[in-house]
């Protein structure tokens, strides 16, 4: 199929885990799954009406979340049109499809009552997504049900018109950035989740099991022991060294060297002292950490470090708390340059 610069390519998502599969591929049919729209079709085609009618149809839905969602309704209505191109990147198996659109919008539940907004397509080819930069792969990954491929659309285009792909590197920048940004975005939500629901106390018993599950054995300190809320040591009955006495910050506001030397007031020969906050350091408090041997600062960075790495060990009552699943992305691969 010959295409052009000014062909329009759209992506599109049959549901979460494919739902819609048999819909797209079986019955020729493309669907959108907002039930609670119902027909659309009805819906005056200017945005802010879409807008509107979406807000009316799940008025829980978060304000910022509203233009979004009632975006991609009015862009399979009114500005998809028979002709385009589509692509189905389809899940099991793993290969992506091309389509053409065919025919105006339609409500047909009868037909799929979970994906009731449809247009017809009739299917072009079908090919592994191995063929496919990371790039290119990580485009039409959109966490949006409908969109516009355009950044990688040549590459999906020249596969479409049978044209052979150069190869390309599996680590390319645009993965490694959306990777990063996946770790930025995890990191904000371990940090944001400690700090509205862990004050005081509870994150103390946090830091208490973290340490646990470090290989140390941890226990609180009285209520009324300033600058000291754990003591944590390797053996059982905790009398031999070395000991660790621990401070826990639950502010996100950069801890002074004033907080930090009183935590050191607190050593006695042998001991270490370890500082944890969720926020930061002044600079004359990372001074005075560098100044001493037996004190070590840790940041919110770094505590988020730690609980990455110890995760898999924290009992349920933790991972209930901070849900998280381990992932694997591309990384950057360093080429060296002569």
């Amino acid at each position: 199929m010959k295409t052009t610069l000014d062909t329009i390519l759209w992506g599109i998502r049959a549901g979460r885990a494919g739902e819609a599969d048999d819909l797209f591929l079986k019955k020729n049919r493309l669907g959108l799954g907002w039930v609670k729209m119902a027909d659309v079709g009805n819906i005056k085609p200017d945005r802010e009406s879409f807008k509107a009618a979406y807000t009316t149809a799940y008025p829980d839905e978060k304000a910022g979340a509203i233009p979004g969602q009632a975006g991609q309704i009015f862009r399979f209505l009114h500005e998809m049109n028979p002709g385009d191109l589509v692509i189905y990147p389809a899940k099991n198996p793993r290969r992506i499809h091309f389509g053409r659109v065919e025919g105006g919008y339609k409500y047909e539940p009868k037909i799929d009552h979970e994906f009731p907004q449809q247009r017809t397509v009739t299917w072009l080819k079908s090919v592994p997504r191995t063929l496919f930069s990371q790039g290119a792969l990580y485009e039409i990954g959109s966490a949006m049900t409908l969109f516009q491929v355009k950044n990688y659309a040549h590459e999906f285009l020249a596969a479409l018109e049978g044209k052979v792909l150069e190869p390309t590197t599996v680590g390319d920048d645009s993965v490694a950035s959306a990777a990063g940004d996946i770790e930025e975005t995890t990191r904000d939500f371990v940090l944001k989740t400690l700090s509205q629901k862990m004050k005081g106390l509870p994150l103390e018993e946090f830091i208490q099991h973290l340490l646990e599950c470090m290989g140390y054995h941890a226990r609180l300190t009285r209520k009324n022991e300033p600058s000291v809320d754990l003591i944590a040591h390797k053996d059982l009955l905790g009398i031999e060294p070395p000991i660790i006495k621990v401070q826990v910050k639950s502010g996100d506001g950069a801890i002074s060297d004033k907080d930090v030397s009183a935590l050191y007031g607190k050593l006695s020969h042998g001991e270490y002292g370890l500082f944890i906050t969720l926020g930061s350091y002044s600079p004359q408090a990372r001074n005075f950490e560098q100044s001493k041997g037996n004190l070590r600062l840790i940041d919110g960075e770094e505590l988020v470090d730690l609980i990455f790495a110890h995760y898999d060990a924290f009992d349920s009552r933790y991972k209930g708390l901070l849900p998280l699943r381990r992932v694997f992305v591309p990384a950057a691969v360093e080429t060296s340059q002569e």
